[in-house]
């Protein structure tokens, strides 16, 4: 059994699952919020019950994403109003991140359309030519305590209140959604006023970092896989050039198995309830290492694609200074 065939075992969509799933998550979203604003006082209530609800919105978006592949649900239908519906709480405008998002699946791993990727990545050679603000521009981009607080906060705040492509995919549904998360904004200020605010757009900002933390992740690390056609291969990017993250099993479902994001490169019809078994059942010779914790954040360091090693590395300088403690020890 090829890899293809094998994938598709784990296809199969039922609506009891998925409903739990999306469900259950709006129950855990809700009630989570409910308690940080009740017991804003208390902050051994406060705290815990704000990180529940950051996990639990990108728990969210994750199911978003899920029906913009129609993956969720059994139909197209149900999976087009399920992802409707998670609009005015991942602030994503579902038409619009669903044709975004496919376009950034054809264009994984290709140099030649890197303007479809989340993660903006340059290659050596670009760095070697570039001028001192463009390289000043990128290396601020690149810098971990900008991209990922910054990032955060134009992205769901800003970014997607007119996002990439709006005008193209639908710009009546993108003002729609801005009116429906205006709508959700206010109800929360009417029923718990300005703390109520704070407590809400604090942990949405929380929850966005983890979700840019995570976009990251998902390309960004040292093997990762970038060509250009007519050598570009499409299995290889889906599968090498995304990762795997061993956080743990419960980490997994917090964030609806994105964590295993090369099979769901490789076939995006796997829904995420069935993502976890497939990827952890898969034979020895398909499954490439699982990247745990510390090498994820070391993967914060490396900025660049050196298309001659073909592997992502840091900029020049800590890479010579790296060389050099090797060399010395």
């Amino acid at each position: 059994m090829n890899l293809r065939e094998y994938t598709r075992l784990y296809c199969d969509k039922d609506n009891r699952i998925a409903a739990l799933s999306y469900f259950g998550t709006f129950a855990v979203y809700f009630s989570s919020l409910w308690l940080a604003i009740a017991f804003r006082d208390s902050w051994w209530i406060l705290l815990p019950a704000g990180v529940v609800h950051a996990v639990a919105s990108v728990r969210l978006y994750v199911l978003q994403h899920d029906t913009g592949h129609h993956s969720l649900f059994e139909t197209r239908e149900q999976n087009e109003w399920a992802g409707i519906g998670l609009s005015p709480f991942t602030f994503a405008p579902y038409e619009v991140m669903k044709q975004n998002h496919n376009l950034h699946h054809a264009g994984t791993g290709n140099l030649d359309h890197r303007e479809t990727g989340e993660i903006h990545t340059m290659t050596l050679r670009e760095w070697e030519q570039a001028g001192f603000w463009q390289r000043l521009q990128y290396r601020l981009y690149r810098n971990p305590f900008i991209l990922v607080p910054l990032g955060a906060l134009f992205t769901y705040f800003i970014r997607y209140r007119w996002p990439k492509n709006a005008a193209r995919f639908g710009v009546g549904a993108v003002l729609a959604h801005n009116g429906l998360v205006l709508a959700w904004v206010g109800l929360i200020y009417l029923l718990s006023g300005l703390p109520g605010l704070a407590i809400y757009f604090s942990f949405a900002f929380l929850g966005g970092m983890l979700g840019v933390f995570l976009v990251y992740l998902q390309h960004n690390f040292e093997d990762t896989y970038w060509d250009r056609r007519p050598d570009l291969d499409p299995a290889l990017a889906a599968l090498q050039g995304s990762s795997t993250l061993d956080f743990g099993h419960w980490f997994d479902i917090a964030v609806a198995n994105i964590t295993c994001h090369d099979l769901h490169h490789f076939n995006a019809n796997i829904p995420s309830y069935r993502l976890r078994k497939a990827r952890y059942d898969l034979p020895e010779e398909f499954a490439p290492r699982r990247i745990g914790f510390i090498e994820a954040v070391r993967a914060l360091n490396l900025k660049l694609w050196d298309e001659e090693a073909q592997r992502l590395v840091p900029f020049p300088k800590a890479r010579e200074r790296r060389a050099n403690s090797t060399a010395r020890a």
